[in-house]
């Protein structure tokens, strides 16, 4: 499943607070402390977790355990989004192998018991009563198959699954436009993050697909600031498709965030000649040179952070921002002249309140002792909110409390330079452009350099050189965009030891050996990850094995009947030795044992899976489009091939394999 960042998704599912559900805030859900400190192992913090919840009606969810949370995103007006953690026995799922875990690596995973599903709807995904007469009356497979396909829609606002070993993947995330009056991706994505962080999720990865205004981030901020979107939240490159290593990605990115902006220029036809415009624009504003592309679009998006977000209704319809721009529009009954009269009287007075909130009343009290005309007054005190004029933005916000209208300066002379003073003339060019500029505008410019530049999108009025300098950019720009899964550790560090008399730490897997034969598993059959345990600090040998057992059979499909032998290590060792005394605290440990459940396909990728051995290099499959050779079943990429993913060849072989029957004798 593939994740969507489009920020144009509905409300968030909201919905008002049923009497009697527990709700909690949701800036701070997870938060240390709330709704408790979680000290253990994922397996057993999620657990934890889901005490605080509401158990949800089995029926309802095809026999499949779910709990509900009510999170509060606004107190007033009141607005709720509910978030349900359904707990998926492998027993019960469709697929017991995870896909996700094989693209990004971890298909030598042992097969985990059991799933955690952590859904956030959307207001188009949110279930409501007709979910039930849906599952009445159905077998309980069919009502499981049911929810099992609502939990895998792909828009939701948020959806994660973590196996109970703590490894798990953020399947999507669609957030609203920032500014929206619910919930937008960042604010989704501290949520998910504080969970994974709070349950002490082992690794987790997602495929950043995310997109704004149909640009690709991991592209645009990729340049803009060498590494992607995600990185603010701790994920870094995991694994690079068709081939591509981390150093090819980080090269990549310096190549374009290096490309000298003089050089584009030179080697741009006559017919982008709005691509220069775009660049003297943000030239001007600038109070440093920009020289490189990446310099540009660093530039541009740390102004599209600072600029307000354009008024609702919609700017005049010239979209400029200063107060001369408020006469153009055609339903304006004012002069300019008068209207940028009324404006300078506003703005003056707010200069003199010296950076203060002041309401709208006092504003316009104070403003009528010139303006005489308050129809006029009014429409330029609705038109000024959040427009720039010379150095300042004029702010408007309701304040929360008396919810009346407030109005404040706010300084942005760091951003916009301005040696002319507060009102500019508008004869010079080069003032008259700074003041052109509205988020609206920069997303359009911004746009328009991610159309032609790094896309290279043609036209047949403007076609894209595809050769020297243009042929660089195309190589660069692809080798980011096959880079989509990031991977955060979360358990970094080492396990945190000290001030704790009462309990013993260790960091435990096992070495399996083949049942009947006493001989080691295969080299290729890795041990399971590290896992927590947590003992009693006068524990005895003994008691750590069976603390073990009772944990990896819990956790793992293959080892439900797990018997824990020796610990590696320590010779001679007795059960009834104290563990304090012969292994220290927060230290490694390998369990020796066996397990007669243990058999082939026990692991998250298939054990007899096809063999990968592509012209790119990718020697693993990677999540892209495959075709296999018939003759001796080797997997390449479609499109290293240039087999379209619409056209089925009736026969393909490989060029090894066509190359075999070229040289092979023909019969007599």
């Amino acid at each position: 499943m593939h994740m969507h960042m489009h920020m144009n998704i509905g409300d968030g599912g909201c919905k008002k607070r049923k009497r009697g559900d527990k709700v909690f805030k949701f800036r701070t859900f997870c938060e240390p402390g709330y709704p408790a400190n979680f000290n253990g192992p994922f397996h057993q913090n999620i657990r934890s977790l889901l005490e605080f919840g509401h158990l949800e009606d089995t029926g309802l969810w095809g026999g499949l355990q779910s709990w509900s949370f009510q999170l509060e995103v606004h107190h007033h007006p009141p607005v709720i989004v509910s978030m349900y953690v359904m707990e998926e026995p492998i027993e019960k799922s469709r697929y017991r192998h995870c896909n996700q875990c094989r693209y990004v690596g971890w298909g030598h995973h042992m097969i985990c018991n059991r799933r955690y599903h952590l859904v956030v709807p959307s207001k188009g995904t949110m279930m409501v009563e007709v979910g039930h007469s849906r599952c009445e009356g159905s077998s309980e497979a069919a009502a499981t198959a049911t929810m099992l396909n609502w939990v895998e829609l792909k828009s939701h606002l948020m959806h994660g699954l973590i196996h109970s070993n703590g490894f798990g993947h953020l399947l999507s995330l669609n957030g609203i436009e920032t500014g929206s009056d619910f919930l937008n991706g960042h604010l989704i994505m501290d949520l998910w993050d504080r969970i994974c962080t709070a349950l002490r999720a082992r690794k987790v990865s997602l495929l950043d697909v995310a997109k704004k205004r149909s640009m690709d981030l991991r592209l645009i901020h990729g340049v803009g600031y060498g590494e992607p979107w995600f990185s603010h939240w701790g994920y870094i490159f995991g694994r690079g498709s068709y081939g591509i290593t981390q150093q090819m990605h980080h090269k990549a990115i310096q190549a374009l965030q290096a490309m000298p902006l003089s050089l584009l220029l030179q080697h741009l036809p006559s017919s982008y000649q709005e691509i220069s415009t775009i660049l003297a624009r943000y030239q001007i504003i600038s109070s440093h040179s920009l020289q490189t592309l990446g310099q540009l679009l660093h530039f541009m998006l740390e102004l599209k952070a600072r600029l307000p977000p354009d008024s609702t209704p919609p700017p005049p319809l010239s979209t400029t921002c200063n107060h001369v721009a408020i006469s153009t529009e055609t339903t304006c009954r004012w002069s300019s002249k008068r209207v940028e009269m009324a404006a300078r009287v506003i703005v003056e007075y707010l200069r003199q309140a010296e950076f203060r909130w002041v309401s709208r009343q006092e504003v316009r009290d104070a403003a009528r002792a010139y303006i005489g005309d308050t129809g006029l007054l009014d429409y330029v005190l609705k038109s000024l909110g959040n427009h720039i004029v010379g150095n300042y933005i004029v702010r408007r916000a309701l304040n929360p409390v008396t919810k009346v209208l407030e109005y404040c300066l706010e300084d942005i002379s760091n951003v916009f330079p301005n040696h002319e003073g507060l009102w500019p003339s508008e004869k010079t060019p080069k003032t008259k452009a700074r003041f052109q500029l509205t988020r609206m505008q920069l997303t359009k410019d911004m746009f328009y350099l991610y159309k032609h530049i790094l896309k290279q999108q043609q036209t047949s009025s403007t076609p894209t050189p595809t050769s020297g300098i243009f042929s660089t950019i195309a190589t660069a720009v692809r080798i980011i965009q096959d880079t989509k899964h990031l991977i955060k550790d979360y358990n970094i560090g080492k396990i945190q030891v000290g001030g704790e008399d009462t309990i013993l730490k260790l960091s435990c897997t096992l070495r399996l050996a083949n049942v009947g034969e006493g001989e080691e598993m295969r080299k290729e059959h890795l041990p399971p990850p590290h896992e927590l345990v947590i003992l009693p600090a006068h524990a005895t040998i003994g008691e750590l094995k069976r603390v073990v057992e009772r944990n990896f059979r819990e956790m793992y499909l293959c080892l439900r009947d797990f018997i824990a032998e020796s610990i590696e290590g320590i010779n001679g060792g007795k059960d009834s030795d104290l563990v304090y005394e012969m292994i220290e605290s927060g230290s490694g440990v390998v369990v020796r044992g066996r397990s007669v459940e243990w058999k082939e396909g026990m692991r998250e990728a298939v054990e007899d899976e096809w063999m990968v051995d592509c012209a790119c290099g990718a020697k693993e499959d990677d999540g892209e489009e495959m075709i296999a050779c018939d003759i001796c079943e080797v997997r390449q990429h479609r499109r290293c091939v240039g087999a379209s993913a619409d056209e089925v060849p009736q026969v393909f072989l490989c060029s090894d394999c066509e190359h075999n029957i070229l040289v092979f004798p023909s019969p007599l």
